[in-house]
């Protein structure tokens, strides 16, 4: 078992690689004067079980690129079975036709991984469950809420705890969590009048009094969440805080979130953190090392990864 890591995020790479008690493959990632990107293994791949980790987020064109590069490489080599590791999927949220002559892009991201070479795919916590569908290779989708679930059971108290999905098609993943923990649901609905603008129409559901945790998959430009905690605390809520499993936060979104009534904003570290989101007072990270390092170890051994997807864990 080897483990190479893109440039994506090599902090959750080295500690996913601490947790397996192995060092990352020697691998030699740069770019051209014109920025193409150009990948060397470094060590001998020839038979080995090789995990390949990279997030395709921001700069998504050129970490994809990337990932696929090194794919690329790893299959020249002879490497026998060779595993994206991609802790956020980019271009997930282009899962469908959205209006006439748009593209399905996240399934062209799957051919292109497929294409490059990759025999199995291990993600997490992907923004429509059904883009497992789009590969035409095994494709693991773990889930973050066991290890938010921990978090939530460590820092509230469940009995005047409410969760909440900012919309309509987040529901089944709160519904989830608050199943787990045995409190109430509460949805948000809302009206986008284009791409990264929404307007809160109104709550379904029972908030007055209540701490309020939003669970969604991921958190952009953060306007939609910010526009939530408002209309939860306008509702009479106690608190608001949110946990999100991809902290893409890009534009203004880290300045926007201390700035709105949210307390605590939680994420993972599948994206990596800038220098604002550390030294941000509300806004911090959970690690996922240990649940993928767990993953890569069971694909490794040919052992089965189903209990990490149950709940009770946590």
């Amino acid at each position: 078992m080897k483990i190479v890591a893109g440039n994506s995020n090599r902090p959750l790479a080295e500690a996913i690689a601490a947790y397996l008690n192995l060092s990352l493959c020697k691998a030699s990632i740069r770019r051209f004067s014109d920025m193409e990107c150009f990948v060397e293994i470094d060590e001998n791949v020839r038979g080995e079980d090789v995990f390949v980790i990279q997030s395709t987020s921001y700069p998504a064109n050129d970490n994809l690129m990337e990932l696929l590069v090194c794919i690329d490489a790893l299959r020249r080599g002879s490497a026998r079975r060779i595993t994206a590791v991609m802790p956020y999927f980019g271009y997930a949220r282009q899962d469908r036709k959205s209006g006439p002559r748009t593209p399905i892009s996240a399934k062209l991201v799957a051919n292109l991984i497929t294409e490059a070479g990759a025999n199995r795919v291990l993600t997490l916590d992907l923004h429509a469950g059904q883009i497992q569908g789009f590969f035409d290779i095994p494709t693991d989708n773990l889930f973050t809420a066991p290890v938010f679930l921990r978090d939530i059971k460590k820092l509230y108290d469940t009995d005047n705890l409410i969760m909440v999905s900012p919309d309509v098609g987040g529901v089944l993943r709160a519904r989830a969590v608050a199943k787990h923990l045995d409190v109430d649901l509460a949805i948000i609905d809302k009206r986008r009048e284009h791409a990264g603008v929404s307007e809160v129409m109104h709550i379904i559901g029972e908030v007055a009094g209540r701490e309020c945790i939003v669970v969604d998959d991921i958190v952009d430009s953060a306007g939609t969440l910010c526009n939530a905690a408002v209309a939860l605390m306008d509702a009479g809520a106690k608190s608001v805080s949110a946990y999100i499993s991809h902290g893409v936060l890009s534009g203004g979104a880290v300045s926007r979130v201390p700035s709105s009534p949210i307390q605590n904003l939680v994420t993972t570290d599948s994206i990596l953190g800038t220098e604002a989101v550390r030294v941000s007072h509300n806004i911090r990270q959970l690690t996922i090392a240990p649940l993928i390092g767990e993953a890569m170890a069971r694909i490794s051994e040919e052992k089965s990864v189903s209990s990490l997807f149950d709940y009770s864990a946590a």
